[in-house]
């Protein structure tokens, strides 16, 4: 049990990746039984997929937050990011999927700001830090154009309206905030006391 959990735990962004690659390829299947709204909600996901392999291969990103972040303590684990990208985020986007396919369209905007906020974070951090972070290049080249096609694609529908955006926009926020403060709040943990 335990060399199957250290295995995903070292390996889950590359079951992601190959997963991500099938799910792209299923989208000329799936373009002729639904609308150009929908599909874009559903590669929300394959794309944060693809976006996880850059951003966490070789555990880059928790080292890159314990590095700057946490002046080089251990505050963001490696239990604490798996549990961050697997049922969190591929969790909240296949719940958008789903109900954007059977409850409303608009719910589907969870996943687009979802991704679409990682892409600003990522561009805000590159940006303050002026260096690379890892993520950066995927959250440019992906998260950006196909977020914002979805953004627009989805808000022309009918019944779309400030409340779904509201809603999408304050999970992705919340979840990225939540992020912040565990990291923060592991950092003060680890953080010697003074005598």
């Amino acid at each position: 049990m335990q060399a199957t959990r250290d295995w995903f735990y070292a390996n889950w962004m590359h079951a992601g990746f190959v997963a991500g690659l099938f799910l792209i390829a299923m989208l000329p299947l799936l373009a002729g039984a639904f609308d150009l709204a929908f599909l874009l909600v559903y590669l929300q996901l394959p794309i944060y997929m693809l976006h996880q392999l850059e951003e966490h291969q070789g555990d880059r990103f928790r080292r890159f937050v314990n590095t700057t972040v946490a002046g080089g303590r251990d505050a963001l684990t490696t239990p604490a990011v798996v549990i961050i990208n697997v049922p969190l985020v591929w969790g909240v986007d296949l719940a958008a999927i789903y109900l954007a396919r059977f409850v409303d369209i608009g719910l589907g905007l969870i996943a687009v700001y979802l991704t679409l906020v990682n892409g600003i974070v990522h561009i805000a951090a590159g940006l303050a830090l002026r260096a690379y972070n890892p993520g950066l290049v995927t959250g440019v080249v992906l998260f950006l154009p196909a977020s914002i096609w979805a953004l627009v694609t989805v808000s022309a529908m009918p019944g779309v309206g400030v409340p779904d955006h509201a809603l999408g926009l304050a999970l992705a926020v919340l979840v990225h905030i939540g992020i912040i403060v565990y990291v923060r709040r592991r950092t003060l943990e680890l953080s010697p006391r003074p005598a």
